[in-house]
């Protein structure tokens, strides 16, 4: 029985190979027949029609996908080179890689027709993306300059079955670019920006970024515990509110305002925030800002998922003068000399005007040292939602500077170090500075507890003083 099974299996195997083998011979004649008979001239119009009537069978439907849209890049082919890119199957035979200057991560994509399957609600989709040259000369890539790339047409191809069609167009492609969104801004790299002046016609121009490398996290800076949950509750809730904002007809952006003595780690926070956040900073220094148009364009340059600081913002304009003043203007031959015209009414359209609405998921940060000189109409729910005060130093807040700074957690001088920081008015950077003075831990100690001795006395002789000047003009005004 054994020796005819595999008589039978033999048979079977030699039908097999004489069948493809005629096939294969078929395919030569018809190609021979075609080359050698039917002008080259008619040859795509024979091969268009014999996959156009294969086509007419076939259950699937493919969707092509090109990276530009006339001169316009296509958003669903950039948010599929992302998408693709978490999609790639361990038996991809080639990866493209890249790592652009400057950026903390690899860049990895398929190469040119290689093939991707991915699975959706149970569905299976094809992705094959393909690059093709073209020879004519009046075809224009604006992707880039480079002669080499300017007839290079590339282009995703999306094959599915037939019933899928509304699926891909209403869900599948729709998740894709959500998701396309979340890993670019996972894997960005920070970047603080800064105004350019110079080019401020042009809104792509305006601002220029450098990467933001501050090491603040909400584990490092001093404040208190509970301040500290507050703050994260806080963030927490306003990046998931998406469509509540929608709902209630809001703009979808959060203002902080943080005040306090300096070097009460106002900038820390601000770092530690973007950290966590993940978020771009954009720097605005007002007094460079000469006109309510400028500042209007700068925040339209700002992108989503972005905070935009204001420091010092009690020091940076006299903002109670201009408001009264606002339609003065001094004019000048030279446009850069005219005087600074912006306003009240102009800062708060800014931040709270019909222009904040131009932009999702934006914090707004403002500092002061002295927040009692802010005019009133800044400090109000919608652009200041949230105040935020720096304190002096704290026990607690030593603690955990000391653990940052000197790797220690506890120390036989911490309770009277401790007790003086209770009394004394000293801020984190003046407790930070006198840790990095001594390389030993106990002689950082140790001059930390004379430097809060001498910081005492201080004040007390500065309290001497202000009595004494006081009991002197009651005196004086005395009859």
């Amino acid at each position: 029985m054994s020796s005819s099974s595999g008589e039978l299996k033999m048979a079977l195997a030699k039908r097999v190979l004489s069948r493809v083998g005629s096939i294969a011979a078929t395919v030569m004649l018809v190609q021979t027949i075609i080359h050698n008979y039917i002008p080259r001239e008619l040859h795509a119009y024979l091969f268009f029609g014999l996959k156009n009537m294969f086509t007419k069978f076939s259950k699937q439907l493919t969707m092509v996908i090109e990276e530009f849209d006339g001169l316009v890049k296509n958003k669903i082919y950039e948010a599929a080179t992302i998408y693709l890119a978490n999609k790639l199957s361990p038996h991809i035979r080639r990866l493209k890689i890249s790592k652009p200057e400057k950026e903390k991560n690899f860049n990895i994509t398929m190469e040119r027709n290689e093939e991707v399957i991915d699975v959706y609600d149970g569905q299976t989709f094809k992705w094959i993306w393909l690059c093709r040259q073209t020879e004519s000369k009046h075809f224009y890539n604006p992707r880039d300059m480079d002669s080499a790339e300017r007839s290079l047409i590339r282009s995703f191809e999306l094959t599915f079955h037939k019933k899928n069609k509304d699926l891909v167009l209403n869900s599948y492609l729709p998740y894709i670019m959500e998701e396309a969104i979340l890993q670019k801004h996972k894997n960005k790299t920070i970047k603080i920006h800064t105004v350019g002046y110079e080019r401020m016609s042009s809104l792509h121009d305006m601002w220029k970024p450098v990467n933001f490398d501050h090491p603040a996290t909400f584990e490092t800076i001093a404040m208190k515990a509970d301040q500290k949950e507050m703050i994260l509750k806080d963030l927490e809730r306003f990046t998931r509110r998406k469509e509540y904002y929608r709902k209630v007809g809001k703009a979808w952006k959060r203002g902080y305002l943080l005040y306090g003595p300096p070097g009460t780690g106002k900038t820390s926070l601000i770092a530690a925030i973007a950290n966590y956040l993940n978020f771009d900073i954009y720097d605005l220094e007002l007094t460079t800002v000469t006109r309510n148009s400028d500042l209007r364009k700068l925040l339209v340059a700002t992108t989503n998922k972005s905070i935009l600081v204001i420091e010092d913002i009690d020091c940076t304009i006299n903002l109670k003068a201009n408001f009264v003043n606002r339609a003065m203007h001094v004019p000048s031959s030279d446009f850069h000399q005219s005087e600074i015209t912006i306003t009240l009414s102009g800062l708060l359209n800014f931040i709270d005007g019909l222009w904040s609405s131009c932009g999702d998921e934006r914090i707004i940060i403002f500092t002061t040292n002295h927040i009692e000189k802010l005019d009133p109409a800044l400090l109000r729910p919608g652009r200041m939602d949230v105040h935020i005060h720096m304190a002096y130093c704290t026990p607690c807040g030593f603690k955990l500077l000391a653990a940052n700074y000197l790797g220690i957690k506890d120390h036989n001088l911490f309770n009277e170090i401790e007790e003086l920081i209770d009394i004394a008015n000293v801020t984190p950077a003046e407790v930070t500075e006198q840790l990095l003075k001594e390389h030993e831990v106990e002689d950082s100690l140790k001059g930390l507890i004379n430097f809060l001795h001498k910081k005492m006395k201080e004040e007390e002789e500065a309290m001497e003083i202000t009595q004494m000047e006081s009991d002197d003009e009651k005196k004086e005004c005395s009859p």
